[in-house]
């Protein structure tokens, strides 16, 4: 049975995943700027790089999805009493897409991180190509770090669709 809970709890979770993202970019940001500015190594800079471009857009993207979350919230469960059939035209819809650019998303960070670890176990021993030794060892890790949030969002919003799949207009 899916209920007014289900939507709530999902839009909580979502907003929830926003701020994670936006204390996640700004650690990001912070830390680039701290390698880039204070420490003179050059590995330092090419971590910096990856983690000033990725942090704008967790910051972004985090910034985005807590501010909207509420609003979505308040007009599902309103929805969901007063227009299920509208709920469940544009809400499954929504869904849909939501799911299929998280797979695209799924797949472009798997293999950022697979090409990123493989090019700094390839260059690590190579004194000079240290910028991109540590261009890819931030980038992987912050691959890792989008890659376990979005399998995470992913499976919320796979049931959060399901439900709504189910949902049976009185």
């Amino acid at each position: 049975m899916f209920t007014k809970t289900d939507i709530e709890k999902y839009f909580i979770a979502e907003k929830s995943g926003g701020l994670f993202l936006i204390i996640i970019g700004i650690a990001a940001i912070g830390l680039a700027i701290v390698l880039f500015f204070f420490v003179k190594a050059s590995w330092h800079k090419g971590a910096a790089l990856p983690l000033i471009l990725l942090g704008i857009l967790q910051l972004t993207v985090g910034y985005v999805v807590y501010n909207r979350s509420d609003k979505d919230r308040l007009q599902n469960v309103y929805a969901y009493d007063m227009n299920p059939t509208e709920l469940k035209a544009k809400e499954i819809p929504r869904m849909e897409k939501v799911n299929k650019n998280f797979s695209i998303f799924l797949y472009t960070e798997a293999i950022l991180f697979i090409a990123a670890v493989v090019v700094f176990f390839f260059l690590k021993n190579d004194d000079t190509k240290s910028f991109w030794v540590g261009f890819c060892l931030a980038l992987a890790i912050e691959a890792l770090i989008c890659l376990a949030f979005d399998t995470q969002a992913h499976s919320r919003a796979k049931r959060y669709l399901e439900g709504m799949k189910i949902f049976s207009i009185k």
